[in-house]
């Protein structure tokens, strides 16, 4: 993207119809490190990268509990989500002072898409540069909605966001059919391997990654090192498990191949036969 003269106000319109600062605001929830929401009947699992920006510091919390059946996951400003967090959590609080309730998710998403539609609409203030994933937990099941810089939300079965989300997003198509009926646990893998996707090859570590789960009968909560990391072991030492079982079906085709006439095959690359 580059500066022109429709970008100056987040009140300019261009001639295309087109507010610039908007789409801004939705590229720095491009640039951030990738968040993954998935749920299923009962439960909703959020996993995040957080890498270091240095050896000597210690990683910016991008997920943040907001009630006991809700929680956020964040790309984009971590400032700017910290902040929309805590309006998040003042607005729990609130609620449930004032009808002894829990607050309706899908209430509490349409309170933050306002607010931040309000910064699309005032010259004299910016988009918030954050992308919100929301998991929660209502009397109607289990939700997980995704909240843009434009005042826009949309709930979702599964979705990512972030950078290089889109290696991720085509993991969760592949297992969306199973999301549904999934169990806790099988929710929380799928979590990790969307986000093993999102790493281009780096390896897979509880120190770079964080998983928070909410459900029926489980209030929400972040789970701890420890627990990641040996979930983490569970799934790789079954996938080398599986490695090996798919080699001996791959023998009879070899053998097909090497009685076929060696004189058809000249000129051919070996991918190609």
């Amino acid at each position: 993207m580059f500066r022109n003269q429709y970008d100056t106000d987040v009140t300019t319109w261009s001639p295309a119809g087109r507010l610039f600062q908007v789409e801004y605001a939705m590229e720095a929830v491009k640039q951030g490190s990738a968040a993954i929401g998935l749920r299923s009947k009962t439960h909703v699992v959020l996993a995040c990268v957080n890498k270091a920006n240095s050896e000597l510091s210690s990683h910016q919390k991008k997920i943040f509990k907001v009630d006991d059946h809700i929680g956020v996951a964040i790309a984009g400003l971590t400032a700017d989500g910290r902040v929309l967090s805590r309006y998040m959590r003042s607005e729990c609080i609130n609620y449930s002072f004032s009808y002894e309730s829990p607050l309706p998710v899908g209430r509490l998403v349409v309170q933050l898409a306002d607010k931040a539609q309000v910064c699309t609409q005032r010259s004299w203030k910016r988009p918030y540069g954050v992308g919100l994933l929301v998991a929660g937990l209502d009397e109607s099941g289990a939700h997980l909605y995704y909240n843009c810089p434009s005042g826009n939300y949309f709930e979702y079965q599964a979705f990512a966001i972030g950078s290089r989300s889109q290696a991720a997003k085509t993991y969760l198509e592949r297992r969306f059919s199973n999301f549904s009926n999934s169990c806790r646990d099988d929710l929380v893998k799928d979590a990790l391997l969307a986000i093993r996707e999102t790493l281009q090859g780096e390896t897979l570590k509880s120190s770079i990654c964080t998983v928070a789960v909410v459900g029926v009968g489980e209030s929400f909560h972040i789970l701890d090192q420890e627990t990641v990391q040996k979930l983490i072991d569970a799934f790789e030492i079954v996938g080398e498990a599986e490695g090996p079982a798919a080699e001996p079906e791959a023998a009879p085709e070899q053998g097909f191949i090497a009685e076929r006439d060696p004189g058809s095959d000249e000129g051919i690359a070996p991918m190609d036969i």
